[in-house]
């Protein structure tokens, strides 16, 4: 039976004016020049160009002299070879050298795709059959930079979506936590990445406390490659380690922003070149307690590292690397419970099938099961999954997607048992969904995908992009669906 997949009139497109003030730094000879230049200016002339400055920029950021004041902080390498005295500079001055090292950037001017839904923590003042969701999306801008945004709306008692105005002021965290590091964590995780080499390792790591921080671990590091003369290997393994450590941080965003105005833009050296494609989903825990946690790929122009953020309030998160053996790979998925005491993830650790690992650490995955190979023409190429299993009644349900001829994503649907997940139950014949003639124009043609559904009054929601350029909104009858998995299980 081909299932009815009700598309709704929704589309989420790139928006070119959605916009964040960065740091924007030409090397350090350069640098030097234009501050110098800058302080040639007499204190009026100073004033006159701030004034300027702020009135064209000051409606399109909040507070973006803060902005300049911080990225001024930032060259303070620069002032001490220039033998400058920051308490010699007057604040107006300050300002104004900063916005010398500040750029817009369009976080979503090329693409806004593979959205994930989940409940908002927040369920007040919501009408009788009403849910408000959060729907997170992977945006690109200019050099196909990728960083997470959300909007908020709220689910009507059909399943209908109703957004929230998107807010004006879009902001990147405003504070930045470093990790505390286990030593024995630590070298654990490099040993995974790297072949340790003894020596180095010795030497660095002989002095550092069983619980560093990221200066400490940092401060070691350059010791270590003054004292020591490195051969190519030691000094990448010195960049290795300063790599993993930069990948475990907090943020924490101002009480003042709208779920619109936060973006979670790339911090780390891993992950520079992008964030991509978050799969969030409400976890709750054995005793109850609830937490969103969410898996992600992120790249720094050569290599991936999957990671893991957690948040309670989608204010304040944290993000650490996911290790083990395991933790090499894409399209990793999170179950929303344990099963049998245990932590459970999707995953795809060769290209091609569809995976299972268990874990007692949600940082560690290391033991993997077979759970879904290709099996009929439209997924011949792969299958993955598109978000987290959704638990129901008779199974868990997993959204998935395949690849076949020409390249083609489409979605389909599996179901696994409760207690045994690694147990088929059924999945479907023919595709749930395929791109239709106004979804395979695109950045990448053909291609529809998602990273996470949820349940609402008997609908499966589905959030869903279209040819990795925008994104739109689907619902299927769940019973229906569900049905139609149970009979198909040869």
């Amino acid at each position: 039976m081909q299932l009815k997949v009700n598309r709704k009139n929704i589309v989420f497109s790139p928006n070119s004016s959605r916009i964040i003030a960065r740091f924007n730094y030409s090397g350090d000879e350069k640098s030097k020049g234009i501050i110098l230049k800058i302080l040639e200016l007499s204190e009026e002339q100073a004033k006159e160009e701030l004034v300027k400055i702020l009135r064209g920029y000051s409606k399109r950021h909040r507070n973006i002299s803060a902005t300049f004041e911080h990225n001024f902080n930032k060259l303070s390498h620069i002032l001490k070879e220039l033998d400058l005295n920051t308490n010699n500079i007057s604040n107006v001055m300050k300002t104004l050298i900063g916005s010398y090292f500040t750029k817009e950037y369009s976080i979503e001017s090329a693409a806004f795709f593979n959205p994930s839904m989940v409940e908002d923590p927040d369920q007040s003042v919501v009408q009788k059959g009403e849910k408000r969701v959060i729907i997170s999306f992977r945006a690109t801008g200019e050099g196909h930079i990728s960083s997470i945004v959300f909007r908020g709306g709220t689910l009507d008692e059909d399943c209908n979506l109703h957004l929230e105005e998107p807010g004006k002021m879009i902001n990147e965290a405003k504070i930045i936590k470093r990790h505390a590091y286990s030593k024995k964590d630590f070298l654990l995780a490099l040993s995974e990445l790297h072949k340790d080499d003894k020596d180095i390792s010795s030497k660095l790591f002989s002095n550092l406390p069983d619980n560093f921080s990221y200066g400490e671990l940092e401060r070691a590091v350059k010791k270590v490659k003054k004292e020591l003369n490195l051969c190519l290997s030691g000094k990448i393994l010195c960049d290795e380690i300063m790599w993993l450590a930069s990948s475990h941080y907090e943020i924490i965003f101002s009480l003042d922003t709208d779920i619109s105005e936060r973006v979670i833009f790339p911090i780390s050296d891993n992950e520079k070149n992008g964030i991509e494609d978050a799969r969030f989903v409400k976890f709750t825990d054995d005793n109850g307690e609830i937490t969103y946690y969410a898996t992600y790929t992120a790249y720094d122009g050569i290599t991936i590292l999957p990671k893991l953020m957690m948040t309670k309030n989608f204010y304040h998160f944290k993000i650490t690397p996911i290790n083990g053996k395991v933790g090499r790979n894409k399209g990793m998925a999170l179950f929303p419970r344990k099963i049998n005491g245990k932590y459970a993830m999707l995953c795809r650790i060769d290209g091609i099938n569809n995976y299972i690992s268990f874990s007692n650490d949600l940082n560690r995955w290391n033991e993997t099961k077979l759970l879904q190979k290709p099996k009929y023409p439209w997924e011949f190429v792969q299958v993955g999954n598109c978000g987290s299993p959704i638990e129901t009644k008779d199974g868990w349900l997993v959204i998935t997607h395949a690849v076949g001829q020409m390249r083609e994503y489409v979605m389909g649907a599996s179901l696994y048992d409760l207690e045994h997940p690694e147990k088929e139950i059924g999945r479907l014949k023919m595709p749930l969904m395929i791109p239709n003639e106004m979804e395979r124009e695109g950045y990448v043609p053909n291609v529809i995908y998602s990273c996470g559904s949820i349940v609402h009054n008997g609908k499966l929601c589905i959030p869903y992009a279209m040819s990795d350029y925008a994104s739109s909104f689907a619902t299927v009858n769940l019973e229906e669906l569900l049905t139609e998995l149970k009979g198909n299980n040869n």
